[in-house]
């Protein structure tokens, strides 16, 4: 009596998807390109709660789509959401955890916890794998105090007490990188999220136009929008209109507009109230 061994797979990198790849852009097929979105968005703790930044500039490859998009959503009235990739993804997204959220809260009664929309937004995400284009920072205050979490589009998340996300978030991080320190007051917290979406803005083309904060405490939170116009439009150095006769006329030409038969017809309806001679 035989038995077959396991068969494994051979040990390093398989190429059976490259020369697959191969063997279709030869066939005309052309490979697919990586999606590029760009935002930047950034949340930092301070003293007493929480701080949200965002640009506002919406993209569809190289057109700008959008100069005034609103990027930080709301979730309730303690906990706020930035959201960076497809607008439409974040949007609804964060949306349809907003009505889950209040339906918790008038089930239980009490105030939010930060970490529980950071759960229902990575559960979302990764039951659908990274095919939904949302990288969120989740903010807000509750009875543990100032909470800052990042989440990406497969489902991972973090707590760091600055985060930033999308295509500027390296330029936004290094002013963190440099500025952020402990206890910082709400003035110095506001102004350091705006020089790191400004950063984000000058250094990023996917990211611009205005800078929209937003302010969570014990006390409330207080959205401002904008705060801060980065991108001011230039004003025009002089005119553009030309004088008549400005512009050489090299040749001229007339073509006379010669009517051979002019034709009227009368229409007829059933109902001579409603008649109405037409020509």
């Amino acid at each position: 009596m035989s038995c077959n061994a396991l068969s494994f797979p051979p040990s390093g990198f398989s190429f059976d998807n490259c020369n697959r790849n191969k063997q279709l852009e030869s066939l005309g097929f052309s490979a697919p390109k990586a999606r590029k979105t760009g935002t930047t968005i950034v949340g930092i703790k301070f003293k007493d709660g929480v701080v949200l930044g965002a640009d506002t500039r919406a993209t569809e490859d190289v057109i700008v789509s959008d100069k005034n998009c609103s990027k930080i959503h709301y979730l309730a009235d303690n906990i706020y959401c930035c959201g960076a990739g497809t607008a439409a993804d974040t949007e609804k997204t964060t949306r349809i955890v907003a009505s889950n959220l209040e339906l918790h809260r008038l089930e239980t009664g009490r105030v939010l916890p930060v970490v529980t929309p950071n759960r229902m937004l990575s559960q979302m995400l990764f039951r659908y794998q990274g095919h939904i284009g949302a990288a969120l920072i989740v903010g807000g205050v509750d009875y543990d105090g100032p909470q800052l979490y990042s989440i990406y589009p497969h489902g991972s998340s973090n707590t760091l007490p600055y985060v930033t996300m999308g295509s500027g978030s390296l330029a936004a991080m290094a002013v963190f990188e440099r500025g952020w320190k402990d206890g910082l007051e709400l003035e110095d917290g506001k102004k350091l999220v705006r020089d790191a979406v400004a950063a984000g803005v000058f250094n990023d083309l996917g990211s611009g136009s205005n800078i929209d904060l937003c302010i969570i405490t014990k006390s409330g939170a207080q959205h401002l929008r904008p705060y801060d116009i980065a991108n001011l439009k230039g004003q025009r150095q002089g005119r553009y209109r030309y004088p008549k006769g400005s512009t050489a006329t090299l040749r001229t030409r007339t073509i006379p507009l010669v009517i051979e038969k002019t034709v009227v017809r009368r229409l007829e309806v059933d109902e001579p109230s409603d008649a109405m001679d037409t020509v």
